[in-house]
């Protein structure tokens, strides 16, 4: 890109946020791309056919063992995702589409970043999600293309053609995309059955279109992925505080991110939040209970990481 069309570009809150990159020590990153796999519990995917998402786990960093929040059960815990903080500070307890209830309470990752001059956009496969659309926090939200009938549910096939052509044409900043096949085949035939291990296949296919998207834009350079989940499960369920249903995965690839790395903090789901924030050089809320994970980036020792109102002392050492 030209200088001087780049510099015309800028916005006062993405100078404060490249600011902000400086002070805090983070590797930058002009996009950060959070994507969710419903029900992914680390045991079935590793039983699935899932080459790319095993290929991101080689080229970056990753662990099968992180947490989510109790109740582990899907809205309540994207909130903490999307938020930073637990269900004692959000108080989104319920766990489907009430328009009643209208939209969370504390900010999102998307207010924070639409703040610092950052675009922001949200692919879904559930409607609840509506519920962390707060006004003019998300530049595009998208629960299946327009004119679709939609059942409960959209498949992730169809989350991901509409995240593949918004990522082409807009490149966002923040974007978060949700796929929800596993958690449907979860309920109805069981963990570890065979249609959910099939339903992981098809998220695979669906996390290649989106790496092809990030690609073709050309920000692959510039761009941070981050692959989790919000619960595992059971049975035919799952909502308790067993390993089983707790258990999720973190994975980061892309700008920075050390290769082939086995994260061994604990991390927990707020932490995505502040993770994007971070990278995206936004500081961090205060009262946040989630932390950077600067240990899965290179060149992080003893980082202070800015925190909105004060300051929080980063964890992540080189490995």
């Amino acid at each position: 890109m030209n200088m001087c069309s780049f510099v015309g570009r800028l916005t006062i809150g993405s100078m404060l946020g490249m600011m902000a990159l400086a002070a805090s020590g983070s590797p930058g990153a002009d996009h950060v791309f959070i994507i969710s796999i419903d029900g992914g519990k680390p045991a079935v995917i590793a039983q699935s056919d899932m080459p790319v998402l095993k290929q991101l786990v080689e080229e970056g960093a990753c662990t099968w063992t992180a947490s989510t929040i109790y109740p582990s059960v899907t809205l309540p815990s994207h909130t903490s995702m999307l938020t930073g903080v637990g269900p004692d500070k959000h108080h989104v307890l319920w766990n489907s589409w009430k328009p009643r209830k209208g939209v969370v309470g504390v900010p999102t990752i998307f207010a924070e970043a639409k703040r610092a001059g950052f675009s922001t956009a949200m692919f879904v496969g559930k409607e609840k999600f509506r519920h962390l659309v707060q006004p003019g926090t998300v530049d595009e939200f998208e629960f299946g293309p327009a004119g679709l009938k939609k059942p409960s549910t959209v498949i992730s096939r169809i989350v991901a053609e509409g995240a593949a052509r918004y990522i082409l044409e807009h490149k966002p900043n923040l974007c978060f995309i949700h796929f929800t096949d596993p958690d449907n085949a979860g309920h109805k035939y069981g963990w570890g059955s065979p249609q959910q291990i099939k339903a992981f296949s098809e998220v695979d296919a669906a996390l290649a279109e989106i790496v092809k998207a990030i690609e073709a834009a050309g920000i692959r350079q510039e761009s941070v992925v981050i692959i989790t989940a919000d619960h595992g499960g059971h049975g035919k369920t799952h909502g308790g505080k067993t390993p089983a249903d707790m258990q999720i995965p973190w994975v980061a690839w892309g700008k920075s991110v050390k290769r082939g790395l086995t994260i061994t903090e604990p991390v927990m789901t707020c932490d995505t939040a502040a993770t994007a924030l971070w990278l995206l050089g936004v500081p961090v809320p205060k009262g946040f209970d989630g932390k950077p994970v600067t240990s899965a980036f290179t060149g992080q020792r003893d980082q202070s990481v800015p925190v909105a109102g004060g300051t929080a002392d980063g964890t992540g050492l080189d490995q």
